[in-house]
């Protein structure tokens, strides 16, 4: 078998193939016996009869056609593994010949990988950013603490104020004629968190437990229910109980309450020493991140059309795993936004764009720099997704099939390859901050979602 490459635009490849004609015959014999098989020609045996009797039965160009069929895919796949190609799609075939006794002859038209040409992505010119940890810092997050764990106490002396946790119950009407969706016996609410209409929180300022008061609210022209956009209604509201957060002191007996601490001081160099830790993570992150872009901002190739597709929709399907989880049904979160499908993919491309050059340069860095993922890693991947994800069946045979190990394999690949980065930059600067490996501070990478799995056809 003769082949002959040839790179089209939109990283396509041209396949001319060249089949001898001894090798051609071979593929009409097998064609008659597989012929004979399915069609069951009367007075033979399954696979006995001749091939005058199977083109009799179903047609005079039958075996031929089946025969070149056959020999098309088997030679494709052939050139595939001698030219080391992963096609992204299946091939458009042109025959030009197919007669016995001579050559078959035909072109394939397939879309392969894009060639990748590396640009500079060692000798940038930034550094790690590292954000100083100050008291200020330390005592926000003591705030934060103490916020935790406070109380709610009754508040009995005075009306309602910006902060105050409410419990009240409203009827709304429109017309004298209550809505649906207008009414609650018991709604909670932190006043001035604005989690209602706009504006209706305002008037319950000052408002005393068990006072009733009502007003009026106009709905926003952007408010969820189409029917109650712009519209008025008359809410008669009854405040049921006022609470307010009262925060524990920071001293020695709350350090006590919230760790192994002895005192105020020994709880704020802990808080201190984490926050120098998260600073560094937070550091190392941002620096990988910016060598990432640096590397796809000097790389040249072309995306090819149906890649960007394919993210197009591992987003999508990210967005509605992403509503699921908070309950949101997907038909509602468009009509809310006020978008079709189709301008939420016009609006996912640029994104999907930078994610398959960035994997596709990833993969490339990958190749150049040798990086290397052991079968005993996948495996010890797998068996954490055995546990993490022990009531997923089917995410389970994702990870545990040869797809779901190879995305494993590239995520794996490309995660290694950023680090590698990072630590030969750490290495030739020892100046510079240490800043803690990622799978120091890790029990390995984040399991793969199958949502993800067209990452893993851009990678190696």
């Amino acid at each position: 078998m003769q082949t002959n490459t040839t790179p089209l635009p939109q990283s396509r490849l041209q396949i001319d193939f060249e089949i001898p004609p001894e090798r051609l015959a071979k593929a009409i014999d097998q064609a008659v016996g597989r012929l004979s098989r399915q069609a069951r020609v009367p007075g033979f045996r399954p696979g006995k009869a001749p091939r005058v009797m199977v083109e009799r039965l179903l047609g005079p160009s039958s075996v031929v056609d089946d025969a070149v069929d056959h020999l098309v895919e088997q030679a494709f796949r052939e050139a595939m593994v001698e030219h080391d190609l992963s096609p992204l799609t299946d091939p458009d075939v042109e025959i030009t010949q197919a007669v016995e006794g001579m050559p078959l002859i035909f072109k394939a038209v397939v879309q392969v990988r894009p060639e990748v040409k590396l640009g500079d992505y060692e000798h940038f010119g930034f550094a790690p950013e590292i954000q100083p940890v100050d008291e200020t810092m330390v005592e926000k997050v003591v705030d934060e603490l103490r916020d935790a764990e406070g109380t709610l106490q009754p508040v009995a002396d005075r009306g309602g104020e910006k902060g105050d946790y409410m419990v009240i119950g409203f009827v709304g009407t429109r017309d004298g004629v209550a809505f649906p969706g207008g009414s609650s016996e018991r709604m909670p609410l932190i006043l001035g968190d604005d989690r209602l209409i706009p504006g209706f929180e305002d008037h319950l300022v000052g408002a005393t437990k068990g006072e009733e008061r009502e007003f009026d609210i106009t709905f926003p022209d952007d408010y969820q229910e189409e029917s109650l956009r712009g519209q008025t209604a008359h809410f008669t509201v009854n405040v049921k109980e006022i609470r307010r957060k009262v925060l524990p002191d920071a001293n020695d007996e709350f350090a006590q309450s919230v760790g192994k601490f002895n005192n105020m001081a020994e709880l704020m160099a802990e808080l201190r020493l984490r926050l120098e830790a998260n600073a560094l993570d937070h550091a190392r992150h941002d620096f990988a991140d910016k060598i990432i872009q640096y590397a796809a901002d000097n790389a040249t190739l072309e995306l090819p059309d149906i890649l960007i597709d394919q993210e197009v929709e591992v987003m999508h399907d990210e967005l509605r795993s992403t509503l699921a989880r908070q309950g949101i049904d997907e038909e509602s979160y468009l009509k809310v936004i006020g978008k079709t499908e189709e301008e939420i993919h016009a609006d996912f491309r640029p994104q999907a764009e930078k994610r398959v050059k960035t994997l596709l340069v990833l993969s490339a860095i990958a190749k150049e720099k040798d990086v290397q993922v052991p079968e005993s890693d996948i495996d010890a991947e797998i068996a954490r997704a055995r546990s993490r994800y022990a009531d997923n069946s089917d995410l389970l045979r994702y990870f545990e099939s040869e797809r779901g190990r190879i995305y494993i394999r590239s995520t794996f690949r490309r995660s290694r390859t950023v680090e590698l980065l990072v630590d030969e930059w750490l290495a030739a600067h020892p100046d510079a901050p240490r800043m803690p490996h990622i799978e120091e501070t890790d029990e390995g990478a984040p399991a793969p979602t199958a949502t993800a799995d067209t990452a893993a056809s851009t990678g190696a």
